[in-house]
């Protein structure tokens, strides 16, 4: 395996009773780069996260973290990252100091100085009991305990959910500022996608348990657009047009999501006598729900068949 790819998923599934919670992902994130992975809640994207943990074992697939299986090589796997989860599940009965020497205990790489300077940038009082903590104060504390042992890859499970627009803020910008510094390899799960759009080089989207993108962001932002097409006369329904993904509104105006393929959009478009009179690139939100309706009509269609 190259080494430059910390995480790799090769047809990984997992199923829970009749719910196919992963369907064949495969998977891979490059050294030093963040991956955004967006769905819905219920897309499969804890489930994903825990095989890469070690937590689960594929039931079909493969899975590598720094090339080693995370379930057999645990220890191993577990020493070179941090992880934060929305639960946050801090001992209730430490200190803030406590829980840093604790923690210090399970990491070799475990940086004194910096885990201090983390506690006063995020305004942690050493003494303050974890019960006492408000929810920004407990993801703040959370994410210490990841970053502290400068970790090679940091794994975000919905790291902000329930937190005050600024408390999101301000745990984004550490995250952005730690792998600015270092180079750090970033798993960032979320189903807010402005969060992901702030701070992801590279975005995998995920539906019911199978991923339907994967690429760099700026390239999935650049190859979507958004289109506004108008036709003389109304349209009780505006059929399937090429590279289309959603389509919406009418019956003389209508919104169109579209990858690729313009020219064979515009020719089948003019063919029906549309014009297209507004034209601009597609927000993450867009593209993300076109691909989501995309794929619910492709499984509709397939069980059809």
């Amino acid at each position: 395996m190259n080494m430059d790819r910390i995480i790799k998923l090769e047809q990984v599934s997992r199923r829970y009773g009749a719910k196919l919670a992963l369907d064949g992902v495969s998977l891979e994130i490059p050294s030093g780069v963040v991956l955004g992975l967006v769905g819905a809640n219920g897309a499969g994207k804890t489930t994903l996260i825990k095989h890469v943990l070690g937590l689960l074992r594929a039931q079909r697939g493969s899975v590598r973290v720094f090339g080693l299986d995370p379930v057999k090589q645990s220890v191993e796997v577990l020493s070179r990252l941090g992880y934060l989860s929305e639960d946050r599940d801090l001992p209730p009965w430490m200190s803030v100091g406590e829980l840093m020497r604790y923690s210090r205990a399970f990491y070799p790489r475990w940086d004194s100085a910096y885990a201090e300077r983390l506690r006063q940038q995020f305004q942690l009082s050493d003494s303050s009991r974890i019960r006492t903590l408000s929810k920004g104060e407990l993801a703040k504390a959370g994410l210490l305990v990841a970053l502290a042992h400068r970790p090679e890859l940091l794994v975000l499970d919905e790291p902000s959910s329930g937190l005050d627009p600024l408390v999101r803020r301000e745990l984004l910008e550490a995250v952005v500022r730690s792998v600015a510094e270092e180079g750090r390899t970033v798993l960032f799960s979320s189903h807010m996608l402005d969060e992901i759009g702030r701070v992801s080089d590279r975005i995998a989207m995920m539906v019911q348990g199978r991923v339907v993108l994967n690429g760099p962001l700026h390239e999935v932002l650049e190859s979507h657009r958004r289109l506004v097409v108008r036709f003389p006369q109304s349209k009780d329904r505006l059929l399937a047009m090429p590279g289309a993904l959603a389509i919406q509104g009418g019956p003389e105006e209508w919104t169109v999501i579209r990858n690729g393929g313009q020219e064979a959009f515009l020719n089948a478009l003019h063919e029906v006598r549309g014009e297209v009179v507004e034209e601009g690139q597609a927000t993450l939100e867009e593209i993300f729900h076109a691909r989501a309706s995309r794929h619910a009509v492709e499984t509709t269609e397939n069980h059809a068949g």
